[in-house]
């Protein structure tokens, strides 16, 4: 259980997250995360890296019943603070990363996946924000990076989700399969990129990030601030009470 690294190929680093039973992250496992993907990166022998999970689903966002069991802030403030290093982490990469989603991809797992450079997903799996219904806010500024404006705001607000599929018609899910082809997919697609030069793999991750319309560390960052606020009036605890179980519990 946790965050592991492996190397399996030449040029090509693969970081695992195993938190059962849904993959939703304490606060600790956020900031393992935000260290896996940066040492990975900075590895010189690296040229890509794949994201990916073992069991029922890519991501489920933060552990509330973390959050349920801190009698103040501290908690919900790691919490911000982690994720916003484990999705900077992703974005800041030095060389590409290529997120391989199956399951469900929810409130957390939107930040990591919109932050990739890259996603292949399976077809059961599922992206969405749950946030309004955890007493949270967050990662709309992941998920306009995977949807269009209209879209990503009713799936906000309505915190439905969207398919693989779906994702893949808008181009932000470079390809779809079935669940036993996702590794080796996720791997054939990293195989590729890290056939480039790595100096200028490195150079063009930069390039990219560099000419991006938004800047997703300080639009985030904006977007934690409601979260907080919505802790310090009470509705954030008053929603986020009221969850289930499954992964529709956990939010980002």
């Amino acid at each position: 259980m946790g965050v592991s690294t492996a190397s399996p190929e030449k040029g090509i680093a693969v970081v695992t997250v195993d938190f059962p039973p849904v993959n939703a992250l304490p606060v600790q496992g956020w900031y393992d995360l935000a260290d896996a993907v940066t040492a990975a990166g900075r590895d010189p022998g690296v040229r890509c890296v794949v994201l990916t999970a073992a069991g029922r689903g890519f991501n489920a966002g933060v552990d509330i019943k973390e959050i349920q069991r801190d009698t103040g802030h501290d908690v919900l403030l790691g919490a911000n603070d982690s994720c916003a290093a484990a999705f900077s982490a992703v974005y800041d990469c030095a060389v590409p990363v290529v997120a391989a989603v199956h399951g469900h991809c929810l409130g957390g797992g939107i930040g990591l996946a919109g932050n990739a450079d890259a996603i292949v997903a399976s077809e059961d799996a599922v992206f969405g924000l749950p946030e309004l219904d955890r007493g949270a806010l967050g990662a709309a500024t992941h998920l306009a990076r995977l949807v269009p404006q209209h879209l990503m705001r009713a799936l906000y607000f309505t915190s439905r989700t969207a398919t693989a599929e779906e994702l893949h018609r808008h181009g932000s899910v470079w390809q779809v399969v079935p669940r036993e082809q996702l590794k080796d997919t996720a791997m054939e697609l990293a195989r590729e990129i890290a056939a480039k030069d790595g100096t200028l793999l490195r150079l063009a991750k930069a390039a990219l990030n560099g000419i991006d319309p938004v800047d997703v560390r300080r639009s985030y960052r904006f977007e934690q601030g409601f979260t907080f606020e919505a802790a310090l009036g009470g509705v954030g605890a008053r929603v986020r009470n009221t969850f289930g179980p499954g992964p529709r519990g956990e939010a980002s």
